[in-house]
């Protein structure tokens, strides 16, 4: 029953058809038929094809065992190939001190297991640092806050800087410089509490800080270092942090408008008209420059200029409380007292709690004989203000020129209580104090 046996005349020898994969002893997980057919042996390209029906016998297989010495250094070869090209198989098995894999040393233990493909992947995944999260995390750095924190925190500063816990706020700045070192926001915000509490040369450091963070691209640090300077009376180097924030960025109107401010104060008109028209250029159209060009115009009796230019503003910001301000101040210098109070109306409507929209027209009225109508203005101002001490300084004023000097008297002492630090409240109460005690009866002694 010698099925593959072959003529005396062919001297090609025989050799079994796929003879290391039928034998049990050496079929481990590892060996696969596909790599062994493909080697370049001449013996199985000599071999004629294999059909169906044909199925091997057991004298085939008594002739694997005495060729079986011949074909171990092809298996050695097997094994190579296998290392080189699947390395996850050699973390499957570990080899004993004889150089032999357990797989070959459990013999048909190895066929008892599910699929020696599958447990030695299990093995390879547990030795993968993919899935153990401590190794990848440690060398790593701490994980960045999201946006949304930032945003959070200067809204928190900035509350807490108004309750006058400046402490707490200049913490959470700094982490949140710490985090966000190229956002300007957090420059800007410290600075700002710093100068407040007249740390100037700490402030002008954060400000330094900020433009080396940001590589001089904001512009709002460079417009807040330079109204720093100009506080601290350094107006050439004012210049120049004013020049740096419009050539960061041009269409920076605050920029602009306030180094056309201080050109003002240092007398040089042509300059800051200069700059002006140079924010109008860029920026297009701004209620603040439009309101100081016309401050410029009125200053120059050039009052239809002045209009026209109060009305562009306006249009610019129709809730530009300052802007309808300014336009009736000026309607009171030229005594239109009707337009002055029809802008009074618009500046009140632009920001309800304006306590300068009050107490402007409140004085207006009453310095035009309308007294009731004055007196009703400040204590609405008064009611919508209760902290404002000037509010109840002209309501005093008011009531000791129109009413009793009692009333004006208590008025002055709450005004006082409001604000101590406030001097103008202090030098009329203490007029008001000395005239009344001179009309008081000498008793005897």
């Amino acid at each position: 029953m010698r099925l593959f046996s072959t003529s005396s005349s062919s001297p090609k020898p025989n050799f079994p058809l796929f003879s290391p994969s039928q034998n049990p002893k050496r079929s481990t997980s590892k060996t696969l038929p596909s790599f062994k057919t493909r080697l370049p042996s001449p013996s199985f390209l000599s071999l004629p094809p294999c059909t169906a029906n044909s199925s091997p016998s057991f004298p085939v297989l008594d002739q694997e065992a005495d060729r079986e010495d011949s074909l171990e250094p092809k298996q050695d070869t097997f094994k190579k190939v296998l290392v080189v090209r699947r390395p996850v198989m050699d973390v499957s098995g570990e080899e004993n001190d004889d150089g032999s894999e357990d797989g070959e040393a459990e013999g048909d233990d190895v066929i008892s297991k599910p699929s020696g493909i599958d447990a030695g992947l299990e093995e390879f995944a547990k030795k993968m640092p993919l899935f153990e999260p401590e190794r990848g995390e440690s060398g790593g750095t701490l994980e960045k806050p999201l946006a949304v924190n930032l945003d959070l925190s200067l809204y928190k500063a900035r509350v807490l800087a108004r309750k006058y816990r400046y402490e707490e706020a200049e913490n959470i700045l700094e982490k949140c410089i710490y985090y966000w070192p190229e956002d300007g926001r957090s420059y800007v915000t410290l600075g700002k509490i710093l100068s407040k509490q007249a740390k100037r040369t700490e402030a002008r450091a954060v400000y330094e800080r900020g433009c080396q963070a940001t590589q001089g691209e904001n512009p709002y640090i460079w417009q807040c270092w330079a109204v720093l300077e100009n506080k601290m009376g350094n107006i050439r180097r004012a210049r120049e942090l004013f020049d740096a924030a419009t050539v960061a960025d041009k269409r920076h109107i605050a920029a602009w408008h306030g180094w056309a401010v201080l050109e003002l104060k240092q007398g040089n008109v042509k300059k800051a008209r200069h700059l002006l028209a140079k924010g109008l250029k860029f920026c297009g159209g701004n209620e603040y420059v439009y309101q100081t060009l016309a401050l410029l115009e009125a200053k120059a009796n050039r009052y239809e200029q002045a209009r026209y230019l109060f009305r562009q503003a306006t249009k610019c910001n129709p809730k530009s409380c300052a802007s309808w301000l300014a336009w009736a101040q000026l309607e009171v210098q030229q005594e239109n007292n009707r337009a002055a109070r029809l802008l009074f109306e618009k500046a009140v409507q632009a920001s309800p709690k304006n306590r300068f929209a009050w107490h402007v027209w409140g004085v207006f009225e009453a310095n035009i004989g309308n007294v009731d109508m004055g007196r009703k203005l400040l204590k609405i101002g008064h009611a919508l203000n209760p902290r404002d001490p000037v509010l109840l300084q002209s309501l005093a004023l008011l009531e000791y020129k129109h009413s009793t000097a009692n009333l004006a008297r208590v008025l002055f002492r709450r005004a006082s209580e409001l604000d101590p630090r406030h001097q103008p409240v202090w030098i009329v109460r203490n007029l008001l104090s000395s005239l009344n005690s001179s009309f008081l009866p000498v008793r005897d002694m």
